[in-house]
């Protein structure tokens, strides 16, 4: 198999919510994006198993095409 119009998109991001947002919505025209540094922030809360008070799930933010 030959890849000849394979197109690939690289981007630090700094951890900037916002701006992988940005490059999500708009590079759609690359078969492959890599980004860097992604922020980690609070997603919401569950039932604990083991405490009274509720578990944080904290992640990267989703992005669905």
């Amino acid at each position: 198999m030959i890849l000849k119009d394979l197109k690939v998109f690289l981007q630090n991001v700094h951890k900037n919510r916002i701006l992988t947002d940005i490059i999500l919505e708009t590079q759609k025209e690359f078969n492959i994006i890599f980004i860097q540094e992604l922020s980690w922030s609070f997603i919401q809360t569950i039932p604990s198993l083991i405490f009274k008070e509720r578990d944080k799930i904290v992640g990267v933010s989703n992005h669905l095409l």
